[in-house]
């Protein structure tokens, strides 16, 4: 493999990596608030 296509290569890598980054910070994100509100109309369920 040629110098430049290393470079590209690991570039393709990266940018690859970036959006699993990215996708993974939002779906938990999304699953975090989701589990909050759960737990929270759960909680205000129960009598005080």
């Amino acid at each position: 493999m040629r110098q430049d296509e290393l470079g590209a290569s690991l570039v393709e890598y990266a940018l690859l990596l970036l959006f699993i980054a990215v996708v993974v910070v939002i779906v938990v994100g999304q699953l975090g608030e989701s589990a909050s509100t759960s737990f929270e109309s759960a909680i205000d369920g129960f009598p005080n």
